[in-house]
C-alpha cells in the first residue's frame, strides 16, 4: 500500500490524538474525558464495511480489536467493553473500544450524544496513552 493512498477522515483527525500504528490499524484516542474510548482504523483507502477487507485483513484487525480491548481492559477496569463499527457520521472503517462504568454519564445508554465532549486533563491523557501503548506493543 502506498503510504499517500490512505489518509485519516478530517472528523477523525479533529476528534481524536493518534498513539501509533499497529500492522494494520491506525491506533486513535477519542478526544473526550467521559469515557476512555479507543479508535482503530484499518490504513486501507476506501474501507467503509469490515467486508471491505479481505479476509486476511479481517483476521488482523479481529486480532487487534482484541489487543486493544484487552489493553483497554486491564488499564481501566470496566465493568464492560462496548466494541463496535457503526459508521453512520465518518464512514471510513473505524471501529470504537470504549472502556464502560456503571457510573459513567450515559450508561447504560449508547455514549454518542448522551453528554458534550469532556477536554482531557493533559498529564492524565499522556498517562493512560502511556500505559496503552505499553499494554499494545506501541512503546
Amino acid at each position: 500500500m502506498s503510504p499517500s493512498a490512505w489518509s485519516l477522515h478530517p472528523t477523525l483527525e479533529k476528534d481524536t490524538i493518534s498513539i501509533g500504528d499497529l500492522p494494520l490499524s491506525r491506533v486513535l484516542v477519542i478526544k473526550d474525558a467521559n469515557y476512555p474510548w479507543v479508535l482503530l482504523v484499518p490504513r486501507r483507502p476506501d474501507a467503509v464495511e469490515i467486508i471491505d477487507l479481505n479476509e486476511i485483513e479481517q483476521a488482523q484487525l479481529t486480532t487487534e480489536i482484541n489487543r486493544v480491548a484487552r489493553a483497554l481492559k486491564e488499564v481501566t477496569k470496566p465493568d464492560k467493553l462496548n466494541i463496535a463499527a457503526l459508521g453512520n457520521v465518518v464512514p471510513q472503517l473505524h471501529v470504537h473500544i470504549i472502556a464502560r462504568r456503571t457510573t459513567d454519564a450515559a450508561w447504560p445508554r449508547p455514549v454518542w450524544g448522551a453528554v458534550p465532549p469532556l477536554a482531557h486533563d493533559p498529564q492524565e491523557v499522556e498517562a493512560f496513552i502511556a500505559a496503552l501503548r505499553r499494554k499494545i506493543w506501541l512503546s
